[in-house]
C-alpha cells in the first residue's frame, strides 16, 4: 500500500524499451521498500535523435544523459537511471551516483540468424558495432571480417540484422536477457576474448547532490561489490581521458577478497597497432583503494605504448556533458 502523504518521486528515464525496463525496475523496487508513489518522466535524448553518425563524432555517451540532467536540475524529477557504461567518468558539478545497483551479465553476446558464433562467420563477414571497444576487439580475433556501423536503440539494431543488412552484430548480454530476448544470444565473448566496457551490465541512479533523503533510500539498492568494481573500472578511462573516441576496455572481476582488474586498449583506426593488455589485483575494500587499483591499471598501458596511442586521439570532448563545469569530477558516493 502506497502512502498518499507522501510527494511521489520522479525518475528521468530514455524512452526506450530497454530504459524503460530499467526505471520501471527501479520504481517497483523504491515503491515497494518504502511505499511511496514513484513516477516516470520519459524523454527523448540527443543520443536518441542522431543515428546517423557514429557517438565518438557527435559528443559521445554523454549524449544519452544530458537532458536527463536538465530534468534533474529543474526539479522535473529527483534520480535518473542510466546504463552505468553510458555515464560520463565525469559528472557535472552538483551531482553524484547515489548507487550502482547488481551487475546483470557483463559479457557481450554474439547475436546471428545463420552463425553460432565468431569463429563460424565466413571470410569476409559483415557484423555490426558501433563500439570502438568492439571494433579493435574484434579485429584482433578475426581480422578478415568486415565491421560496419551499427547504431539506434536495441530493437532497432535488432531489425538491421533480421533485414540481411549484416552477418552478425554484437551487443551487451545484459539488455537482451532484461527485456526477455536472450533466445537470440548464440553465444557470449568471454571476457578473454572481448573485455567488457566499464560499468557494462550495471545501473547507475545519478541524483543532485542536494538530495540527502533520497540519496540514503538509494543506498540501500547499493551493491557494494558492483560499487567497487565499477569504480576501479571507472577510474582506468577517467586515467586515460576516456571517451568514445578511445577504444578502451575496463573489466574488475572479484576473487575472494582481491579484485582483479583487466583493461585492454587498442588503436581506433590503424590496424597495425597491437591491441594492449594490462593486469592488476588489489584487496580492495572501499572506493578509494579501487580507484587506485585502476589507476594503477591505467598506468601499466601507458608504459606498454598507451601513451603513444592516446597521442593520436583527439581530444576528449568532455565525454558528453557539455555544461559540466571544466575539472568536474566524478561525484560517486
Amino acid at each position: 500500500m502506497l502512502d498518499s502523504t507522501l510527494p511521489p518521486w520522479v525518475i528521468a528515464t530514455r524512452e526506450s524499451r530497454l530504459a524503460l525496463w530499467q526505471a520501471e525496475h527501479v520504481r517497483d523496487l523504491l515503491q515497494t521498500r518504502f511505499h511511496r508513489r514513484v513516477d516516470l518522466l520519459g524523454m527523448t535524448t540527443r543520443g536518441d535523435q542522431i543515428l546517423d553518425r557514429a557517438l565518438s563524432k557527435v559528443g559521445g555517451k554523454g549524449l544519452f544523459v544530458k537532458e536527463l540532467e536538465v530534468a534533474l536540475e529543474g526539479g522535473h524529477a529527483h534520480l535518473a537511471v542510466h546504463s552505468l557504461k553510458d555515464v560520463p567518468m565525469e559528472l557535472p558539478d552538483g551531482f553524484v551516483l547515489a548507487a550502482i545497483m547488481e551487475r546483470e551479465d557483463p559479457r557481450d553476446a554474439f547475436v546471428s540468424p545463420r552463425y553460432a558464433n565468431l569463429a563460424e562467420l565466413p571470410h569476409g563477414a559483415v557484423v555490426g558495432t558501433s563500439s570502438l571497444r568492439r571494433v579493435v576487439q574484434l579485429r584482433a580475433l578475426r581480422p578478415d571480417l568486415r565491421i560496419e556501423p551499427l547504431r539506434g536503440n536495441l530493437d532497432t539494431r535488432l531489425g538491421k540484422l533480421d533485414a540481411g543488412q549484416y552477418d552478425a552484430i554484437v551487443l551487451a548480454a545484459a539488455g537482451l536477457k532484461r527485456l526477455g530476448l536472450g533466445e537470440r544470444i548464440r553465444s557470449v565473448f568471454e571476457p578473454e576474448q572481448m573485455l567488457p566496457a566499464a560499468g557494462q551490465g550495471a545501473l547507475g541512479i545519478e541524483i543532485r547532490t542536494s538530495q540527502v533523503e533520497l540519496a540514503a533510500a538509494l543506498g540501500t539498492l547499493l551493491h557494494t561489490p558492483t560499487w567497487l568494481a565499477a569504480h576501479a573500472e571507472r577510474a582506468v578511462s577517467r586515467a586515460l581521458g576516456g571517451s568514445c573516441s578511445m577504444p578502451l576496455a575496463a573489466f574488475a572481476t572479484w576473487q575472494g577478497e582481491q579484485l582483479v582488474m583487466r583493461a585492454a586498449l587498442g588503436h581506433p583506426t590503424d590496424t597495425a597497432v597491437q591491441l594492449l593488455r594490462a593486469e592488476q589485483r588489489a584487496a580492495v575494500t572501499d572506493t578509494a583503494s579501487a580507484e587506485a587499483l585502476g589507476l594503477a591499471v591505467a598506468t601499466q598501458l601507458r608504459s606498454q605504448g598507451g601513451e603513444a596511442i592516446l597521442a593520436t586521439l583527439p581530444p576528449p570532448e568532455r565525454e558528453a556533458n557539455p555544461g559540466a563545469a571544466p575539472g568536474a569530477r566524478d561525484g560517486s558516493r
